[in-house]
């Protein structure tokens, strides 16, 4: 019976005999943890099969869970052998927590580990009382092996101690020692940072001190502190832990935050930091319920915020940033902790002495960050700020000013500056401290008599304030100029014992009032008087000749010819580089005398003082002329320009610098009708026709009121099948009493008076209702229409909601309604005009760019303009140049490359047009193809699709 009883329980056994672990006399502590066989969900009770005795049997036995208790179903077997002849004493200790091995995701943050420990013999062992640790006394009788099954409270047993009694007593002392150095030290530290915050409001303590609060409660907490202050069971234990590790990871990224001051560098960092750091917040709640998911999740925040830290002190160290750099040894000793910790929860780490040392880096890391933020606030004086006097506070601005105190002891005569004068002159040292006579001699000499009567008016009037100006002489002649402001003070018996104030080095604002006086009065390319200046120069010339019968001056107005076609052809630049060329050729000329004066873009006055003599005057004229006309080297090509100059003797009768000016410009204008290049006297007949010139532009201004100004359409053919594709809009004027008047003669009045603008607006109202009614009646939606547009339109913020209003009014074809602009407009102001043609392409209207070529040509800006159209100048299709058609080809290809449509001008022949259709020219215009006609006319055209 025995026997089968016997096989019944060896055959139902859960588990295996254990090895049992020998022990001695000598020994102080031995980890079972290896030794420990655990077995889970075995229920209320369990069977074990105990170590060998003495006599070698294995026997069986059955430990029943406490009735009283809850049981966890899980278990523990080990075996101790005592192989002595003594009986030995020993605590079986295993810890709550463990930081070794806890694991970095979803942590173990402890607890009870063992409810009871049953022999195999004897009765259950005696718990002893420990806070920290499930401790059990145990004796063990000579000769004996003892099997022991234990009742574990949870799953895990990460470590099982057997220690000798008195050696675990000391050892918690030692510990005990340490951890309560390591609690002052850490509540010292948050005590202090925090009455630095209550002194001084400013952000960087209260995140230190709630950072140095943080690791305090952490290390409370694992060194066991709050057991002693409050009633913490095994089970709440772990909500502390989770809750002081949220707290430690949400303090250390608010310290990196504030310390570095993240939100100026930007914006973002402000956003991310205030959303992690609620993020953390919520795991507090988190805590409550769910301690190791907290706890894993703000383990990971702590390491996200360390790896952020490395680089956001990096990338802000390499800008000199001064906190960053400050900082670079305490993210070290952090980066170093979070690499020890990582080792210890993942278990590459594994003793006792790991899991104190990491708290002792924190208080350590703690004490760093609280000399870091010392350092700082005594060096740059965020704990200082506020703290000055008023004394204090005025020396220090009168010091980061930059100013030098000037101090002059009246009784003893005695000035003294600080810092000493000297040292900015060059001089040698203290030779300005002293009387006051000391300082004449280095004075300038217009400013002595001055500075002198100042300090004089002073004593004697015994009030008042110094502000003067003066220049000093340095050690290399050149003078400096000082600002002196200064005031009496004055002593019991009324007089003044000492004037004390500032000097200021104005030397550089003296230079820029001498500069915009210079560019007031003087062209900023050439550097020469302009307009202003020149008049004020003839008015005194005139004012001397009514006294000196010699003096009889000649006014010279000089317009260079065609040099807006320069301009154009060669560029801006090259007209500056051009403009220096003349303006120093005519400068050569002239004597001292004399004046030279740029007035305007290409024209120059000249006032010739030095020559009375009629012949000489004409001599010097035709020098000027030649000068011009004499070759030009640029850009490896020579380049020959002609003036037309007009000139003017002053005579007694003159009236005024103004009206001799304008009868020199009349002189050059008859020049210019007579083709340039010339030189003309002005005869009193000139102003006849310029009286002319003011009654064109007098009845220009009515001319649209009266319906004078109509509109011509020349049509614009597309090569492939003859039809019409569009036309481009021509204003013609028909005077009442002059007849029709060239737009090559009304256009540039219009443009100098600012007629322009109302002429292209009637250009573009007219063009855009006659397109709208031939798109409508004779349908064609496709049918364009061209117009062109001028410089003063184009910069004219009006332009955007008058084309608004026209498209409209009208509802074109969006892009039928084509404004064409030259290249020379564009480059004006080439940020303008690009901000305004993209304006106008998006709302619907097409561009063209007219007489292409003969500019800028450059292809940077086809493609920073939104250009659909381009229209090659008649120059480049007209004659027999061998260089004809590779050119042609070469704008076509291009154009066809960049999608752009293409305009031929000035087709005179079929063979011509042919040519270009085999190119690929899409459209050609010209008077082969049709002349310029009324909008009558282009609709009856539009009808008959065919070209007279």
């Amino acid at each position: 019976m025995f026997a089968f009883l016997a096989a019944l329980f060896q055959f139902t056994a859960p588990a295996s005999a254990v090895e049992p672990i020998k022990i001695s006399k000598e020994d102080t502590a031995l980890d079972l943890t290896g030794a420990v066989q655990i077995m889970h969900d075995q229920g209320d009770s369990v069977q074990v099969s105990t170590a060998p005795g003495a006599d070698g049997i294995v026997r069986r036995i059955e430990v029943q869970a406490d009735k009283n208790k809850r049981s966890s179903g899980n278990w523990a077997a080990f075996a101790i052998a005592n192989p002595t002849d003594e009986q030995i004493d020993r605590l079986i200790v295993a810890p709550h927590y463990r930081l070794v091995k806890s694991g970095f995701v979803w942590p173990d943050l402890g607890s009870q580990r063992i409810s009871s420990i049953t022999p195999s013999e004897g009765f259950a062992l005696d718990r002893q009382v420990s806070p920290d640790a499930d401790v059990f006394l145990i004796t063990i009788n000579p000769g004996s092996v003892i099997t022991l099954v234990a009742e574990m409270a949870s799953p895990n047993l990460p470590q099982l101690y057997l220690w000798e009694p008195d050696a675990y007593k000391d050892t918690i002392n030692a510990y005990t020692l340490y951890r309560g150095i390591l609690l002052g030290i850490s509540g010292l530290l948050a005590l202090f940072l925090t009455i630095l915050f209550v002194v001084r409001g400013t952000s960087l303590f209260p995140a230190a001190a709630a950072l140095a609060w943080a690791v305090l409660a952490y290390i409370c907490v694992d060194f066991g502190f709050w057991n002693k202050l409050i009633a913490i069971t095994p089970g709440n234990e772990q909500m502390w832990r989770a809750g002081t590790e949220v707290a430690l990871a949400a303090s250390f990224l608010i310290f990196l935050f504030t310390y570095l001051n993240l939100n100026r560098w930007h914006d973002h960092f402000s956003y991310g930091a205030v959303a992690w750091v609620l993020g953390l917040m919520m795991l507090s709640g988190v805590a409550i319920f769910d301690p190791p998911v907290a706890a894993g999740i703000a383990r990971i925040s702590f390491a996200l915020t360390v790896i952020c830290g490395i680089v956001i002190i990096g990338i802000l160290s390499l800008r000199s940033y001064d906190r960053a750099i400050m900082l670079i040894p305490t993210w070290l000793i952090i980066a170093i902790w979070m690499t020890g910790a990582w080792l210890t929860v993942s278990g590459r780490l594994d003793n006792d002495i790991v899991q104190p040392a990491l708290g002792g880096g924190l208080v350590l890391i703690v004490l760093l960050i609280g000399f870091t933020v010392m350092q700082h606030a005594f060096a740059g004086g965020v704990l200082r700020v506020g703290l000055f006097s008023d004394m204090e506070r005025q020396a220090l601005a009168v010091i980061g000013s930059g100013d030098i105190v000037w101090d002059w002891d009246v009784p003893r005569d005695r000035v003294v500056t600080t810092p000493d004068i000297s040292t900015y002159l060059g001089t040698a040292a203290s030779s300005l401290l002293g009387p006051v006579r000391n300082w004449l001699p280095v004075m300038h000499g217009d400013d002595r008599d001055r500075f002198r009567t100042t300090l004089d008016a002073i004593l004697e009037n015994r009030r008042g304030r110094i502000h003067q100006t003066f220049r000093l002489r340095a050690n290399d002649g050149h003078y400096h100029w000082y600002h002196l402001r200064a005031r009496p003070v004055i002593g019991s018996d009324g007089e003044i014992v000492r004037c004390v104030g500032t000097l200021n080095n104005v030397t550089e604002q003296k230079k820029a009032e001498e500069r915009l006086l210079h560019d007031a009065v003087h062209d900023n390319l050439t550097g020469l008087p302009n307009r202003e200046l020149f008049l004020d120069r003839l008015a005194n010339v005139m004012s001397m000749s009514y006294n000196e019968s010699r003096l009889k001056p000649t006014v010279f107005v000089i317009d260079i010819d065609r040099f807006k076609q320069v301009n154009d052809s060669l560029g801006m630049s090259a007209g500056d580089t051009i403009l220096l060329t003349i303006s120093r050729r005519l400068f050569r000329l002239m004597k001292p005398q004399d004046t030279l004066s740029r007035l305007s873009s290409d024209q120059f006055g000249l006032i010739l003082a030095s020559e009375s003599d009629p012949a000489k005057v004409a001599a010097f004229a035709e020098a000027l002329r030649q000068a011009i006309r004499a070759p030009i080297s640029y850009a490896k090509r020579e380049i020959v320009l002609t003036a037309s100059v007009g000139l003017l003797t002053w005579t007694a009768n003159a009236a005024n610098a103004e009206d001799m000016i304008k009868d020199a410009e009349l002189a050059m204008y008859q020049a210019k009708r007579f083709g340039g290049d010339r030189i003309e006297p002005f005869r009193p007949s000139f102003r006849a026709i310029g009286s002319d010139k003011l009654q064109l532009e007098s009845d220009l201004r009515r001319a649209i009121e009266r319906k004078e100004i109509t509109i011509a359409y020349q049509p614009i053919v597309n090569l492939q099948d003859g039809t019409i594709a569009g036309f481009e809009a021509l204003m013609r004027w028909e005077h009442p009493r002059r007849g029709p008047i060239s737009p090559s003669e009304f256009i540039p009045i219009a443009e100098n008076s600012g007629l322009i603008v109302p002429l292209g607006l009637f250009a573009m109202q007219q063009s855009a209702n006659d397109l709208f009614n031939w798109q409508e009646n004779l349908s064609r939606p496709n049918l364009f229409v061209s117009v062109n547009l001028s410089s003063t339109q184009l910069i004219r913020q009006d332009l955007l909601s008058d084309v608004r209003a026209i498209l409209s009014r009208t509802h074109v074809t969006k892009g039928t309604l084509k404004l064409e602009l030259t290249e020379s407009v564009l480059m004006e102001n080439p940020e303008q005009s690009a901000h305004m043609l993209n304006e106008l392409r998006s709302m619907g209207v097409g561009l063209s760019l007219d007489d292409f070529g003969t500019g800028y040509s450059s292809l940077s800006y086809l493609t920073r303009f939104p250009i659909d159209m381009i229209k090659i100048d008649r120059s480049f299709v007209k004659g027999d140049k061998p260089q004809k058609t590779t050119l042609l080809r070469s704008i076509i290809r291009m154009a066809q490359d960049l999608e752009l449509k293409v305009v031929a001008e000035g087709v005179e022949s079929e063979q011509d047009a042919m040519q270009l259709r085999e190119m690929g020219c899409e459209y050609v215009q010209s008077f082969l193809f049709g002349q310029p006609m009324s909008a009558d006319s282009a609709a009856q055209l539009l009808n008959g699709q065919s070209v007279e």
